[in-house]
Protein backbone atom coordinates (compact mmCIF):
# COMPACT_ATOMS: atom_id res chain seq x y z
CA UNK A 1 0.00 0.00 0.00
CA UNK A 2 0.98 3.39 0.35
CA UNK A 3 -0.91 5.63 -2.44
CA UNK A 4 -3.38 8.34 -1.31
CA UNK A 5 -5.56 7.76 -3.84
CA UNK A 6 -6.82 3.91 -2.75
CA UNK A 7 -8.79 5.77 0.33
CA UNK A 8 -12.15 6.37 0.73
CA UNK A 9 -13.46 9.12 2.77
CA UNK A 10 -17.02 8.76 4.78
CA UNK A 11 -18.88 11.82 6.21
CA UNK A 12 -19.48 11.05 9.61
CA UNK A 13 -21.50 12.90 12.55
CA UNK A 14 -19.89 12.59 16.11
CA UNK A 15 -22.20 13.10 19.24
CA UNK A 16 -20.74 15.23 21.74
CA UNK A 17 -21.94 16.67 25.15
CA UNK A 18 -24.32 19.49 23.70
CA UNK A 19 -22.98 19.54 20.33
CA UNK A 20 -22.77 17.38 16.84
CA UNK A 21 -19.10 17.14 15.42
CA UNK A 22 -18.38 17.07 11.79
CA UNK A 23 -16.22 14.52 11.08
CA UNK A 24 -14.82 12.16 8.38
CA UNK A 25 -13.40 8.62 8.54
CA UNK A 26 -10.60 7.62 5.92
CA UNK A 27 -10.07 4.23 5.35
CA UNK A 28 -8.29 2.09 2.67
CA UNK A 29 -10.11 1.42 -0.31
CA UNK A 30 -8.67 -2.38 -0.83
CA UNK A 31 -8.19 -3.68 2.22
CA UNK A 32 -9.84 -3.59 5.58
CA UNK A 33 -7.93 -1.51 7.94
CA UNK A 34 -6.35 -3.74 10.32
CA UNK A 35 -5.50 -0.24 12.79
CA UNK A 36 -8.08 2.45 14.11
CA UNK A 37 -6.42 6.07 14.85
CA UNK A 38 -8.62 9.55 16.21
CA UNK A 39 -6.70 12.44 14.84
CA UNK A 40 -7.40 14.97 18.10
CA UNK A 41 -6.72 18.33 16.36
CA UNK A 42 -4.60 21.31 17.89
CA UNK A 43 -6.47 24.62 18.98
CA UNK A 44 -8.11 26.11 16.51
CA UNK A 45 -7.39 23.80 13.40
CA UNK A 46 -9.36 22.32 11.29
CA UNK A 47 -10.03 19.45 10.04
CA UNK A 48 -9.16 19.90 6.75
CA UNK A 49 -5.78 20.61 7.65
CA UNK A 50 -5.06 16.93 8.96
CA UNK A 51 -6.86 15.47 5.72
CA UNK A 52 -3.87 14.69 3.36
CA UNK A 53 -2.08 13.22 6.68
CA UNK A 54 -5.01 10.99 7.52
CA UNK A 55 -5.17 9.79 3.59
CA UNK A 56 -1.16 9.12 3.76
CA UNK A 57 -1.34 7.61 7.48
CA UNK A 58 -4.61 5.13 6.22
CA UNK A 59 -3.22 4.06 2.97
CA UNK A 60 0.39 3.55 4.32
CA UNK A 61 -0.74 2.03 7.38
CA UNK A 62 -4.14 -0.18 6.40
CA UNK A 63 -5.37 1.89 9.37
CA UNK A 64 -9.22 3.79 9.39
CA UNK A 65 -8.09 7.71 10.60
CA UNK A 66 -10.86 9.51 11.96
CA UNK A 67 -10.30 13.70 11.71
CA UNK A 68 -13.31 15.88 13.33
CA UNK A 69 -13.45 19.63 14.06
CA UNK A 70 -14.10 20.87 17.65
CA UNK A 71 -17.68 22.86 18.36
CA UNK A 72 -18.41 26.08 16.52
CA UNK A 73 -14.90 25.12 14.62
CA UNK A 74 -15.16 24.63 11.27
CA UNK A 75 -16.96 22.28 9.57
CA UNK A 76 -18.62 21.96 13.23
CA UNK A 77 -19.56 26.04 13.69
CA UNK A 78 -23.18 26.65 13.79
CA UNK A 79 -23.22 30.55 14.46
CA UNK A 80 -21.23 33.56 14.21
CA UNK A 81 -18.25 33.36 17.03
CA UNK A 82 -19.38 35.65 19.32
CA UNK A 83 -21.87 33.72 19.74
CA UNK A 84 -19.99 30.46 21.01
CA UNK A 85 -19.82 29.36 24.67
CA UNK A 86 -17.28 26.41 23.95
CA UNK A 87 -14.21 26.46 26.05
CA UNK A 88 -11.08 24.60 25.45
CA UNK A 89 -12.13 22.18 28.20
CA UNK A 90 -15.35 21.64 25.73
CA UNK A 91 -12.81 20.07 23.08
CA UNK A 92 -10.26 18.75 25.38
CA UNK A 93 -12.77 16.83 27.47
CA UNK A 94 -16.28 16.22 26.11
CA UNK A 95 -15.24 16.83 22.19
CA UNK A 96 -12.35 14.77 22.01
CA UNK A 97 -13.52 12.00 24.04
CA UNK A 98 -16.75 11.71 21.58
CA UNK A 99 -14.72 10.92 19.11
CA UNK A 100 -12.94 8.48 20.59
CA UNK A 101 -15.92 6.83 21.57
CA UNK A 102 -17.30 6.90 17.83
CA UNK A 103 -14.21 5.31 16.55
CA UNK A 104 -14.10 2.41 19.28
CA UNK A 105 -17.99 1.39 18.53
CA UNK A 106 -17.23 1.18 14.93
CA UNK A 107 -14.11 -0.85 15.29
CA UNK A 108 -14.74 -2.45 18.61
CA UNK A 109 -12.29 -5.52 18.13
CA UNK A 110 -9.13 -3.52 15.99
CA UNK A 111 -6.31 -1.53 18.37
CA UNK A 112 -7.06 2.03 18.64
CA UNK A 113 -4.16 4.53 18.48
CA UNK A 114 -4.61 8.11 19.05
CA UNK A 115 -2.63 10.99 17.32
CA UNK A 116 -2.96 14.50 19.52
CA UNK A 117 -1.69 17.52 17.97
CA UNK A 118 -1.23 20.13 20.82
CA UNK A 119 -4.39 20.65 22.86
CA UNK A 120 -5.26 16.76 21.19
CA UNK A 121 -2.69 14.91 23.33
CA UNK A 122 -3.65 16.83 26.39
CA UNK A 123 -6.73 15.60 27.75
CA UNK A 124 -6.76 11.64 27.25
CA UNK A 125 -6.99 11.25 31.43
CA UNK A 126 -10.63 12.73 30.89
CA UNK A 127 -11.86 10.39 28.11
CA UNK A 128 -14.06 7.16 29.19
CA UNK A 129 -12.58 5.05 26.91
CA UNK A 130 -8.77 6.00 27.24
CA UNK A 131 -8.35 2.24 28.27
CA UNK A 132 -8.84 1.30 24.44
CA UNK A 133 -5.97 3.28 23.23
CA UNK A 134 -3.09 1.08 22.75
CA UNK A 135 -0.90 4.02 21.65
CA UNK A 136 -0.85 8.26 22.03
CA UNK A 137 1.47 9.94 19.84
CA UNK A 138 1.14 13.15 21.18
CA UNK A 139 2.60 15.82 19.13
CA UNK A 140 3.96 19.12 19.90
CA UNK A 141 1.79 18.77 22.91
CA UNK A 142 2.83 19.56 26.88
CA UNK A 143 2.39 21.93 29.49
CA UNK A 144 3.13 25.18 28.49
CA UNK A 145 3.77 28.25 30.44
CA UNK A 146 4.14 31.88 29.51
CA UNK A 147 7.63 31.89 30.61
CA UNK A 148 9.15 28.51 29.07
CA UNK A 149 9.47 29.46 25.59
CA UNK A 150 12.90 30.72 24.09
CA UNK A 151 13.81 34.54 25.57
CA UNK A 152 13.48 36.13 21.94
CA UNK A 153 9.64 34.83 21.93
CA UNK A 154 8.89 35.97 25.27
CA UNK A 155 7.88 39.57 24.07
CA UNK A 156 5.72 38.97 21.91
CA UNK A 157 4.17 35.81 24.61
CA UNK A 158 3.72 38.88 26.90
CA UNK A 159 2.22 41.01 24.41
CA UNK A 160 -0.38 38.35 23.54
CA UNK A 161 -1.75 37.17 26.71
CA UNK A 162 -1.50 40.50 28.70
CA UNK A 163 -2.29 43.03 26.03
CA UNK A 164 -3.72 41.76 22.12
CA UNK A 165 -5.58 38.94 23.33
CA UNK A 166 -7.44 40.13 26.05
CA UNK A 167 -8.47 43.55 24.36
CA UNK A 168 -9.27 42.11 21.30
CA UNK A 169 -11.39 39.27 22.96
CA UNK A 170 -12.95 42.07 25.04
CA UNK A 171 -13.41 44.68 21.93
CA UNK A 172 -14.98 41.86 19.75
CA UNK A 173 -16.54 38.90 22.17
CA UNK A 174 -14.28 36.49 20.36
CA UNK A 175 -10.32 36.17 19.85
CA UNK A 176 -9.98 37.47 16.11
CA UNK A 177 -7.68 34.81 13.62
CA UNK A 178 -5.16 37.59 13.22
CA UNK A 179 -4.40 37.82 16.93
CA UNK A 180 -4.68 34.29 18.25
CA UNK A 181 -1.16 33.15 16.12
CA UNK A 182 -2.69 30.08 14.28
CA UNK A 183 -5.21 32.23 11.98
CA UNK A 184 -8.47 30.85 13.59
CA UNK A 185 -10.94 33.32 15.40
CA UNK A 186 -11.54 31.14 19.12
CA UNK A 187 -14.53 31.83 21.61
CA UNK A 188 -13.93 34.08 23.86
CA UNK A 189 -14.47 30.89 26.56
CA UNK A 190 -11.51 29.14 24.61
CA UNK A 191 -9.54 32.29 25.25
CA UNK A 192 -10.16 33.50 29.04
CA UNK A 193 -9.47 29.68 29.60
CA UNK A 194 -6.31 28.88 27.63
CA UNK A 195 -5.02 32.11 28.84
CA UNK A 196 -5.35 30.89 32.55
CA UNK A 197 -4.05 27.71 31.87
CA UNK A 198 -0.57 29.14 30.29
CA UNK A 199 -0.13 31.76 33.17
CA UNK A 200 -0.37 29.11 35.55
CA UNK A 201 2.31 26.86 36.27
CA UNK A 202 -0.31 24.13 37.25
CA UNK A 203 -1.49 24.44 33.48
CA UNK A 204 -5.00 22.97 33.21
CA UNK A 205 -4.56 21.12 36.77
CA UNK A 206 -6.03 24.75 38.05
CA UNK A 207 -9.46 23.95 36.53
CA UNK A 208 -9.42 20.30 37.54
CA UNK A 209 -12.47 19.80 40.38
CA UNK A 210 -14.15 23.33 38.66
CA UNK A 211 -14.12 24.13 35.10
CA UNK A 212 -12.81 20.84 33.94
CA UNK A 213 -14.52 17.51 36.00
CA UNK A 214 -11.26 15.43 37.93
CA UNK A 215 -9.44 13.47 35.58
CA UNK A 216 -8.56 9.54 36.28
CA UNK A 217 -5.18 9.18 35.70
CA UNK A 218 -5.19 5.52 35.69
CA UNK A 219 -7.56 5.18 32.57
CA UNK A 220 -4.10 5.49 30.02
CA UNK A 221 -2.70 2.31 30.67
CA UNK A 222 -1.20 2.37 26.68
CA UNK A 223 2.06 3.55 25.41
CA UNK A 224 2.99 7.26 25.56
CA UNK A 225 4.81 8.83 22.86
CA UNK A 226 5.82 12.13 23.27
CA UNK A 227 7.43 14.29 20.54
CA UNK A 228 8.86 17.57 20.33
CA UNK A 229 9.47 19.65 17.04
CA UNK A 230 13.22 21.38 17.88
CA UNK A 231 12.21 24.65 16.60
CA UNK A 232 8.78 25.09 18.31
CA UNK A 233 8.79 27.99 20.11
CA UNK A 234 5.25 27.67 21.03
CA UNK A 235 5.55 24.20 22.56
CA UNK A 236 9.77 23.55 23.46
CA UNK A 237 10.61 20.40 24.07
CA UNK A 238 11.20 21.03 28.12
CA UNK A 239 7.11 21.82 27.79
CA UNK A 240 6.53 18.55 25.54
CA UNK A 241 8.44 16.30 28.40
CA UNK A 242 6.42 17.89 31.30
CA UNK A 243 3.18 16.44 29.79
CA UNK A 244 4.23 12.94 30.83
CA UNK A 245 3.18 13.83 34.94
CA UNK A 246 -0.39 13.48 33.39
CA UNK A 247 0.16 9.43 32.47
CA UNK A 248 2.00 8.02 35.51
CA UNK A 249 0.47 4.90 34.91
CA UNK A 250 1.14 4.48 31.04
CA UNK A 251 2.97 1.06 30.06
CA UNK A 252 5.95 3.00 28.54
CA UNK A 253 6.35 6.92 28.18
CA UNK A 254 8.89 7.73 25.22
CA UNK A 255 10.13 10.96 24.12
CA UNK A 256 11.09 11.93 20.68
CA UNK A 257 12.43 14.99 18.91
CA UNK A 258 11.80 15.89 15.16
CA UNK A 259 14.23 18.33 13.73
CA UNK A 260 13.66 20.21 10.72
CA UNK A 261 17.11 19.40 9.00
CA UNK A 262 16.27 15.63 9.98
CA UNK A 263 13.27 15.73 7.37
CA UNK A 264 15.86 18.16 4.96
CA UNK A 265 13.51 20.82 5.70
CA UNK A 266 14.51 24.37 6.57
CA UNK A 267 11.87 24.80 9.28
CA UNK A 268 8.76 23.27 10.60
CA UNK A 269 7.74 24.76 13.99
CA UNK A 270 4.40 24.38 15.86
CA UNK A 271 1.51 24.04 13.39
CA UNK A 272 2.93 23.18 10.17
CA UNK A 273 4.08 19.18 10.89
CA UNK A 274 0.97 17.88 9.68
CA UNK A 275 1.12 20.12 6.26
CA UNK A 276 2.24 18.83 2.63
CA UNK A 277 5.00 20.71 2.59
CA UNK A 278 6.50 18.77 5.97
CA UNK A 279 5.45 15.48 4.14
CA UNK A 280 8.83 14.24 4.52
CA UNK A 281 8.57 14.51 8.50
CA UNK A 282 5.13 12.30 8.07
CA UNK A 283 7.02 8.89 9.18
CA UNK A 284 9.02 10.48 12.22
CA UNK A 285 5.47 11.34 13.96
CA UNK A 286 5.19 7.14 14.08
CA UNK A 287 8.83 5.91 13.58
CA UNK A 288 8.09 2.02 13.61
CA UNK A 289 4.25 2.40 14.00
CA UNK A 290 3.67 0.58 10.62
CA UNK A 291 5.40 -2.57 11.53
CA UNK A 292 3.98 -2.24 15.31
CA UNK A 293 0.49 -2.03 13.44
CA UNK A 294 1.47 -5.11 11.35
CA UNK A 295 2.22 -7.15 14.70
CA UNK A 296 -0.79 -6.20 16.37
CA UNK A 297 -3.20 -7.17 13.77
Amino acid sequence: MGEDTDVVIEPVTIAASGANLAGQLYTPGDAQPRLAIAIHPATGVAQSYYAKFARWLAADRQAAILTYDYRDMGLSARGPMKHSRASMSDWGVRDQSAALDLLCERYPSLPVWVIGHSLGGMCVPWHAKADRIQRLVAVASGKPHFTRHPLHFVPAVMLFWFVLGPLTTWLFGYLPGKFSGIGADLPANAFWQWRRWCLSRDFHRVDWGSAMPMPDLTRMTGEVTLTAISDDVMMTPDSVRRLAEYYPAATRIEFREITPGGAGLKTIGHLRIFSESCRAAWPAILDDSGQAARDAA
